[in-house]
């Protein structure tokens, strides 16, 4: 007891010789275990005591002077968890594209924007026909749209405004709903398209709203988004849901509008569609267009992520190149 009472160990590796020395199968106390056989009956219980008593201080003892120096590994290493990921540890990150439409969301829940959401599997009513596409627009063509073989009348949706519709005729103003998603159109897959990619559209509809709210709303935006200095303009467009229509441009993030590759020389780059509603959307929604006016606007996410990133090819947002994911590990 006594020797045993005055060991010391100055680390693990210590501590872990006295436990061999002591306590493994070879050691000495073992080793009186197995002297025990030749002892006579008569004292066979007194010594059996003192034994397994001198067995039990042993283990404390050196249970003690490892926790005092503190569990190591042979190496000298600090203790490890030996089934863990071995270092170092990739951060992982959100993918670019979630990473701009999550930066989008934001600036718009500011301004009192909610988000909406709806089936990717939609219907023509709510694609086209409760948007005033005329029966035979061009976006109905085989080449455009993605139809249901079996079921002509389903499509996979070429653009979220299938939610404002289906918000529209579920709710009566005022509504102000953002909605994003993954849209598909029947496009060849090149550095420039995809036949699937990720919009996210907007819609105000409440008394009295104009054409200024519009544009004041879009400012706003593209200032948050590219920086305080961004200018916009707009210019005239057409779109079947809205009526007037416009494109938007901002001054171009590259150049600040001097005029570069990226803008082509304009210093302006388009980045999204919008208009006034068009009455007979929100009759054809169950809205009372004599009381009610409303405004539109939708973009694709690709693209804003290509002026912020300068990202060359759209095919590389869905490849899963983990090359190029790593590249936004420190991104927002």
């Amino acid at each position: 007891m006594q020797e045993l009472s005055s060991l010391q160990a100055k680390n693990a590796q210590e501590a872990e010789a006295l436990r061999i020395k002591y306590l493994s199968k070879k050691g000495e106390i073992s080793q009186l275990m197995n002297d025990f056989r030749s002892v006579p009956a008569d004292l066979k219980k007194e010594l059996g005591m003192r034994i397994n008593e001198l067995k039990n201080f042993a283990q404390e003892k050196i249970n003690t002077l490892k926790e005092s120096v503190g569990e190591t590994t042979a190496a000298g290493s600090s203790s490890i968890d030996l089934t863990r990921t071995p270092y170092p540890i990739a951060l992982g990150s959100r993918h670019p594209i979630t990473i701009v439409k999550n930066e989008i969301v934001d600036i718009f829940s500011r301004l009192g924007f909610t988000l909406a959401e709806g089936p990717e599997v939609e219907d023509d009513w709510h694609v086209y026909s409760s948007l005033n596409f005329a029966d035979d627009h061009p976006a109905r063509d085989m080449q455009d749209t993605f139809f249901v073989e079996s079921h002509p009348d389903i499509i996979l949706r070429s653009h979220t405004s299938s939610v404002q519709s289906r918000v529209m005729e579920k709710t009566q103003p005022p509504i102000r709903i953002l909605c994003p998603g993954r849209v598909y159109r029947n496009e060849a897959v090149s550095a420039r398209a995809h036949c699937f990619f990720h919009q996210i559209e907007g819609l105000y509809v409440d008394k009295n709203v104009s054409f200024t709210d519009l544009k004041q709303v879009l400012l706003l935006f593209a200032q948050e988004l590219f920086g305080p200095d961004t200018k916009i303009r707009l210019r005239p467009s057409y779109f079947p849901f809205t009526e007037p229509s416009a494109e938007m441009d901002v001054s171009c993030t590259i150049c600040g509008g001097k005029g570069c590759s990226m803008c082509k020389g304009s210093g302006w780059l388009e980045i999204l569609g919008c208009g006034m509603v068009d009455p007979a959307v929100l009759e054809a929604n169950g809205i009372d267009s004599s009381i009610y006016t409303g405004y539109a606007f939708g973009m694709g996410i690709e693209r804003i992520t290509n002026l912020k990133y300068q990202v060359k090819d759209l095919r590389m947002f869905s490849e899963n190149d983990v090359r190029f994911l790593d590249e936004f590990v420190s991104a927002k």
